[in-house]
């Protein structure tokens, strides 16, 4: 098992009920494999520069061990996801 951490970012203008259940479902895809360690919600932060016409940003961190394929049906998922705009998986292993 690798440890990893995934940072993403939630479409502020969705509805708090929305934005639980987008991190749930970021947590169910990774605990199918592995296990999740450490959730971290930052909250809603104004974003660099503008995404997809969007100023703000719920941001979420997620620390998680896994297998090395995992990472990869998670940034599949991740991309399709209409309610996630950015997103990247760090692999804390590497040197």
């Amino acid at each position: 098992m690798n440890r990893y951490e995934v940072f993403f970012v939630i479409a502020a203008a969705l509805e708090d009920e929305k934005k639980n259940a987008v991190v749930e479902t970021v947590k169910g895809i990774i605990e199918d494999g592995g296990e999740a360690t450490r959730v971290d919600v930052i909250g809603l932060r104004r974003l660099a520069y503008p995404i997809q016409k969007k100023n703000e940003g719920y941001y979420v961190l997620i620390e998680f061990n896994a297998p090395a394929e995992l990472p990869k049906e998670l940034d599949r998922r991740l991309r399709i996801s209409d309610d996630v705009i950015r997103h990247i998986i760090i692999n804390k292993d590497e040197k």
